[in-house]
């Protein structure tokens, strides 16, 4: 089993930055995949990325060429560097082990326009 934990989330004028951090209870050195999901409200929850142990990323049409997930195993933790923001990213953001069907409790992005 394991636990998530995100932080990182804030308040930001449009075309800021921010980076999320996603901290696991044990070692993700073994774990396959790893992602970011999002969910504003009155929608469904919805993939921002993935990334595999071997560094395989994939994204959301969304967010390319914006969003960077990145992920340090000696840290057991997984990041989402999220630039250029628009207030349409605005939402609770979930890191997610789909090793172990674990979700985190979310940390909130808010963006002003």
């Amino acid at each position: 089993q394991v636990q998530l934990v995100e932080s990182g989330g804030g308040l930001v004028q449009a075309g800021g930055s921010l980076r999320l951090s996603c901290l696991a209870s044990r070692s993700i050195f073994n774990i396959n995949l790893m992602g970011w999901y999002r969910q504003a409200p009155g929608k469904q929850r919805e993939l921002v990325a993935t990334i595999t142990k071997v560094g395989t990323t994939n994204y959301a049409d969304s967010v390319k060429g914006r969003f960077t997930i990145s992920r340090d195993n000696a840290k057991n933790t997984v990041y989402l560097q999220m630039d250029s923001l628009k207030p349409e990213d605005t939402a609770l953001y979930y890191c997610r082990c789909h090793d172990f069907l674990k979700w985190g409790q979310g940390t909130q992005v808010t963006v002003s326009s």
